[in-house]
């Protein structure tokens, strides 16, 4: 490889971390190119809005004759026709995770969020924070976050804050995308298991996590949740102070008086002999500890609580968490990304604090791998409790949908799953009924726009939640209620 490589391809574009990838190697000076399949908002616009061009489907002529180094996303698999005529060629290649390491954060203090849940959220409102303190940090989010319409910023100042996954790095480096990224400042933010398409139970994802916490420097912090007895658990392989937070007493920074403000809130930390007041505009007590750990490394990071809040108090979010996509017939559509039971229970509480006396809808897609195996038959009609209807749109991958073309890594799901099973939506609907909550479950996704659309009523908040783009069901129903 070249030490400065110019004419860079990029394998999985639209993926939300090299979508960031692509913006900062072309706010270097870079040509960037790529390929994806099944391209969808917000990164398939957010590209097209910087000038990138990408190519929809994987051909080896894709890539370009002048490239001289290919980034390959961990949704690659080896027989990608881009990948193969990669190693036919000889060129250099990196996985996102070295790309990042290696063009982005370049040696600076890097603060890393990590967890199963609220990694996005919590990565945009510390970037946030010290944008607005002038530290002029890098950051890649998994997410567009509002305040800054990118999910990248190449910054100049010391600091680089990223979201930290634990998913596998690459189909040649099978080990998780955090350990690339060598931070000093960690936000560790909870511990359930997830990635049913690589993990086999949560043993093994808490073996990844004990082996990150154990590497990082002694000069380094971990801003830990105290709410979480797995994240508790493994803080003794820190050799790096540790700061807790949560609305457990034994936290070291205890959230106290927490209440719903419109869709944001309010509350108050203990912590080192100091009792301060905070609001933000996120609702949710997940959503508190998310600030409060923020608020932790931030201090750390040597800013003080008044700037802290003024940042807060101009925080507009992420798109896809909790977002208002528009209004119709009285009815107000949000999109959210929850894909995990716990992330859809909190989710839904978040929403009925901030549209309170409203009658809620939870419209679910199983997309993810985890969401569409049967992992958590049992543990998802808990999650939609919240809920005054419930409609469960197909597994992703069932009903003659497509499941990832060749060269895609997404029918792995079906190996850790066991076999070819999938969710059994019906079974969930059924479920739920038994709570006493109306739940259907339609064969495809048109005949769940119909549905939608036909019970739809004036001052119904219709809280859609899927990984991926649903078919784009948000604006389908806007339509058909008549959106303006």
């Amino acid at each position: 490889m070249t030490d400065h490589p110019k004419n860079i391809h990029l394998l999985g574009i639209c993926g939300t971390a090299m979508a960031a990838l692509a913006g900062i190697l072309q706010a270097q000076g870079c040509r960037v190119t790529g390929s994806d399949e099944h391209v969808y908002p917000p990164m398939s616009d957010h590209l097209r809005r910087l000038g990138i061009a990408f190519s929809e489907g994987y051909r080896p002529e894709n890539i370009p004759a002048e490239a001289d180094l290919v980034v390959v996303g961990n949704v690659i698999r080896e027989v990608n026709p881009e990948a193969a005529e990669m190693r036919r060629r000889g060129l250099p290649y990196l996985s996102m995770a070295e790309a990042v390491q290696r063009f982005a954060i370049r040696g600076r203090y890097t603060v890393a969020v990590v967890g199963t849940h609220g990694k996005t959220t919590t990565t945009s409102l510390l970037a946030h924070v010290l944008v607005e303190a002038g530290a002029d940090p890098g950051f890649l989010i998994g997410g567009i976050a509002r305040n800054f319409g990118s999910n990248f910023r190449a910054g100049s100042g010391r600091y680089f804050v990223i979201e930290g996954d634990e998913y596998d790095t690459a189909y040649f480096d099978k080990t998780p995308k955090f350990f690339k990224y060598r931070p000093s400042g960690l936000i560790f933010t909870s511990l359930e298991f997830d990635h049913a398409d690589i993990y086999p139970d949560l043993d093994a994802i808490r073996a990844q996590f004990a082996a990150l916490l154990a590497g990082l420097p002694a000069e380094g912090l971990v801003v830990a949740c105290a709410d979480q007895p797995d994240v508790k658990a493994l803080l003794n392989r820190c050799a790096c102070p540790v700061v807790t937070y949560g609305f457990e007493p034994g936290a070291d920074c205890r959230i106290e008086g927490w209440q719903a403000q419109g869709t944001g809130a309010a509350f108050v930390t203990a912590w080192r002999g100091e009792t301060l007041p905070w609001r933000v505009p996120l609702p949710g007590r997940h959503n508190a500890l998310n600030a409060a750990a923020v608020l932790l490394m931030a201090r750390h990071l040597g800013q003080a609580p008044e700037r802290i809040q003024a940042a807060f108090s101009t925080f507009l979010g992420v798109k896809r968490r909790q977002e208002v996509r528009g209004e119709a017939a009285g009815v107000t559509v949000l999109d959210d990304f929850a894909h995990h039971p716990t992330a859809v229970r909190e989710t839904l509480s978040a929403v009925r604090a901030a549209y309170p006396g409203r009658r809620l809808w939870a419209v679910f897609e199983p997309r993810s791998f985890t969401a569409r195996s049967p992992r958590f038959q049992a543990q998802w009609p808990g999650a939609f409790a919240g809920a005054d209807r419930v409609a469960i749109a197909p597994a992703f991958g069932t009903a003659g949908r497509p499941d990832g073309a060749a060269g895609s890594s997404r029918k792995r799901s079906d190996r850790a799953a066991g076999g070819s099973e999938y969710l059994d939506t019906q079974a969930l609907a059924a479920a739920v009924r038994a709570l006493g909550i109306p739940a259907v479950s339609p064969d495809s996704n048109d005949a769940l726009l119909d549905y939608l659309a036909a019970e739809a009523r004036t001052g119904d908040v219709m809280l859609m939640m899927s990984n991926g783009g649903f078919d784009n069901l948000h604006e389908r129903l806007l339509a058909a209620l008549g959106k303006p």
